[in-house]
């Protein structure tokens, strides 16, 4: 495990590097985040993910350790695995520094994909904000999780397990029209508390944040810290109707169409009839049965007050 130390031993931070994410990007501004540690006197040690999962393990190790700012530098997926053993753990604060490919969650907290000297001056301010969580069959995730037509872009992004296809944002663009093209959608059940029903899936994202795929607003209405999951499902569609609902997606125009169901609930249950892929934080997982509920409050973040984050 590569570090770098920065300040006092009695240390308060600690900064989580995936040194691939954003194709290399994370490693490359390993200097800023030295030169701004030491400009906002802040106390930290640095530290290298080595493997997926690795990032898991740093944050639970720091947290023991009396870490109390533990950041990760990377994208959606490395901030999920950090933050996973810091759910409802208290004396805690969890951040980002985004330098992904999608940079998705950062949306939520008010922040761009990258950090200007202003950004960083707002992040090392510490102003800090509870979020929700989900957890889907145990999984958490803090952005939103996808079956169907997304869950296929997610399996599209992977060479092999665990393996993540290189490019930039374009290669999404490229899955998600692949997918439109020749996705077919499967029959599922619905559980809520009004009572059960079946339904084709060609899109079914359950979600705390707003954006997917690297600009996607599948759920514009999520708040992430009201308590309840966002739910966006799109019935069958023709290939004319898939073309004709995606492109007002972008923007969070799709929602008022007679084929999108948008509603908000406290937890939800699905069910298929065989494995189906899904993407829980744009990690892809399998699974025929879903277990979906909202974990209120979960984790302290830092967040930008006067950005646009989705806080109420």
């Amino acid at each position: 495990m590569k570090s770098s130390y920065i300040g006092n031993v009695n240390k308060e931070w600690v900064f989580i590097v995936n040194p691939i994410a954003g194709n290399g990007f994370a490693r490359s501004i390993v200097p800023k985040l030295e030169e701004m540690i030491q400009k906002h006197n802040v106390d930290a040690e640095i530290v290298f993910t080595e493997r997926s999962g690795h990032a898991t393990e740093l944050s639970e190790q720091y947290f023991k350790r009396g870490f109390r700012y533990i950041i990760a530098v990377g994208g959606d997926g490395t901030f999920n695995e950090m933050a996973r053993p810091l759910i409802d753990k208290k004396n805690v604060t969890t951040g980002i520094i985004p330098a992904g490919t999608g940079n998705d969650f950062i949306q939520i907290l008010g922040f761009p994909n990258r950090f200007s000297d202003n950004e960083w001056d707002i992040f090392f301010n510490r102003k800090v904000i509870a979020m929700d969580a989900g957890s889907c069959n145990g999984m958490i995730f803090l952005n939103g999780m996808g079956l169907g037509f997304d869950a296929q872009v997610a399996a599209e992004n992977y060479t092999e397990p665990g393996k993540v296809k290189r490019g930039g944002k374009y290669k999404y663009i490229w899955h998600i029209v692949k997918t439109l093209l020749f996705f077919k959608e499967k029959r599922m059940t619905v559980i809520t508390e009004a009572g059960r029903h079946e339904t084709d899936c060609f899109i079914n994202t359950i979600a705390i944040g707003r954006r997917f795929a690297g600009g996607f607003y599948l759920t514009p209405k999520a708040i992430a810290n009201d308590g309840l999951l966002d739910v966006c499902m799109i019935k069958k569609l023709t290939l004319l109707e898939r073309f004709s609902i995606l492109l007002k997606v972008p923007e969070g125009k799709h929602t008022t169409d007679r084929r999108v169901n948008y509603y908000q609930t406290k937890g939800i249950n699905l069910e298929f009839s065989e494995v189906v892929p899904f993407h829980v934080d744009g990690e892809l997982n399998f699974s025929s049965k879903f277990e979906v509920t909202v974990l209120p409050a979960a984790l302290k973040i830092i967040y930008n007050p006067d950005g646009n984050h989705f806080f109420k």
